[in-house]
């Protein structure tokens, strides 16, 4: 579980929804599996896809989806963790048998167990789940709608968008359809199916409420692109399928946001298209490679629109270029307007985060930008992202938590009205549930961090350590010293 911080009269809860803990309560969410754990099968087996859209002509009213859900009824499973929590080492002489009989009981290894939810893609036992069900267990099993309850293996984890793949050994199950979740509408009738609370398989009713939700921090430095649904999903639910009125999967049920750490209509499913794309490079590699721009980017709104010379305001402003990357290698430059992708309109940095991530390191892709005022077209050939780069494509201009930063540029001078002598980087962005937000203002330009003059996200970074941090600002011409503490 997550706590946000208080927002107006009410503290709004984010909750994975996957442990229904039957011991001890995890205290970590998402957690990096250790490498050993994560070992590709190769070949990708065969799943089962059908891309039609639903029928939305409403010329019969349903009185019952029963027919519709048998089949997937026979593909969600339990998925059972336990994981053995070891007590710390006291050191000598506590550890010794005979101390220990002046100075208490030994302490004992206990157990942590959780239940979750996951889908049967293949009929030969791969499950799809959540990463957050499965991270860092000593023992998997999945429990079967027959019956039968198998020990499971991980074939891979994708922490990043939480999602993962576990395998049991079975033939011929009853394995699910998935649909294209690109072709979800508002409005669309959709079931979360799963294991709530541990009390067996449920299936509960909703709509498709939103797609496409983004910048909910569910996931720490992840991919978010949700589908929101008020069909209730509760603990237990994590891994379970989101269903159409077809009985296709359309979504991995993950997460809800509650102000009473129950179900209140806002729940969150992986849409199944992003799922799949992450199994598959799972399954065959056992890790995921995702493609690398090498930009730091910033939303565009119609006023800035004008300033840049795109007259609908559609599109994400380039701040940032690593140097040496595929960006800075294809042309692109600062104060670019990137406005599509392979002929895809591009409307949000997340938008165009994510669209890169799902490429292929290698990939050749068409991106069209705005200069001058003038339209443009260049080809870039993506790179491999490192998960340890701060460039990660696209919307990595984040200096300190909820604090995002761009080099001072003429564009960003008169849209923020700053000092003709400040130099460094300007907070372009700040979140209201950062710590840092009285001392970092959206308009505040950092030009030292520990003495030393920054130009950009690599040397701010590279001047910040942890603890005290002393950063000088120049905010409306005006300079002050400021000292920052971080963990």
């Amino acid at each position: 579980m997550v706590l946000d911080g208080p927002h107006e009269k009410h503290m709004k809860t984010r909750i994975f929804v996957a442990m229904a803990t039957l011991s001890v309560v995890a205290c970590s969410v998402v957690v990096y599996l250790n490498g050993k754990d994560v070992k590709g099968a190769g070949k990708m087996p065969e799943i089962r896809v059908d891309a039609t859209p639903v029928d939305r002509s409403n010329a019969v009213a349903a009185t019952s989806y029963a027919d519709a859900l048998e089949d997937i009824r026979h593909s969600v499973v339990s998925v059972y963790s336990s994981k053995i929590i070891r007590p710390r080492s006291q050191g000598f002489p506590l550890d010794d048998p005979f101390f220990r009989r002046f100075f208490g009981p030994e302490q004992e290894e206990r157990v942590q167990r959780g239940v979750g939810s996951g889908v049967l893609v293949t009929a030969d036992g791969y499950v799809l789940t959540n990463n957050h069900v499965v991270e860092e267990s000593d023992e998997i099993r999945v429990a079967l709608p027959d019956g039968r309850e198998l020990k499971a293996r991980i074939i891979g984890a994708d922490p990043r968008t939480d999602v993962a793949v576990v395998k049991i050994e079975a033939e011929d199950l009853r394995f699910a359809t998935l649909a294209d979740s690109d072709l979800l509408r508002v409005g669309d009738i959709v079931f979360a199916v799963g294991n709530p609370l541990g009390v067996g398989q449920t299936t509960t009713m909703g709509i498709v409420s939103a797609t496409g939700r983004s910048n909910l921090r569910l996931i720490d430095e992840g991919y978010e692109n949700f589908i929101q649904t008020d069909a209730s999903i509760n603990p237990g639910n994590s891994g379970g399928a989101l269903v159409d009125a077809n009985g296709r999967v359309v979504g991995i049920n993950t997460a809800i946001i509650s102000t009473s750490r129950g179900n209140i209509g806002i729940g969150f499913a992986i849409p199944i298209n992003l799922a799949s794309t992450i199994m598959r490079s799972l399954i065959e590699t056992g890790a995921v490679s995702r493609g690398f721009l090498g930009v730091s980017l910033q939303d565009l709104d119609p006023e800035l629109g004008q300033e840049f010379g795109v007259k609908d305001g559609k599109g994400v402003v380039v701040v940032d270029i690593q140097p040496d990357s595929p960006a800075e290698k294809a042309g692109l430059r600062q104060g670019d307007v990137i406005t599509g992708i392979d002929g895809r309109p591009t409307l949000s940095s997340n938008e165009l985060r994510l669209t890169v991530s799902q490429m292929l390191p290698g990939t050749s892709v068409a991106i069209s930008v705005v200069r001058d005022g003038e339209a443009k077209e260049l080809s870039v050939t993506l790179g491999r992202l490192e998960e340890s780069t701060n460039f990660s494509g696209e919307s990595a201009n984040e200096l300190i938590e909820g604090i995002k930063v761009a080099s001072v540029s003429e564009e960003l001078r008169q849209q923020f009205n700053l000092a003709d002598n400040a130099r460094g980087l300007v907070v372009i962005e700040a979140s209201p549930t950062s710590p840092y937000v009285p001392v970092l203002p959206v308009g505040t330009v950092i030009e030292q961090i520990n003495r030393q003059p920054v130009s950009d996200l690599r040397s701010a970074r590279a001047a910040l350590g942890r603890g005290r941090n002393i950063l000088l600002l120049n905010f409306r011409g005006v300079y002050r010293y400021v000292a920052l503490s971080l963990q």
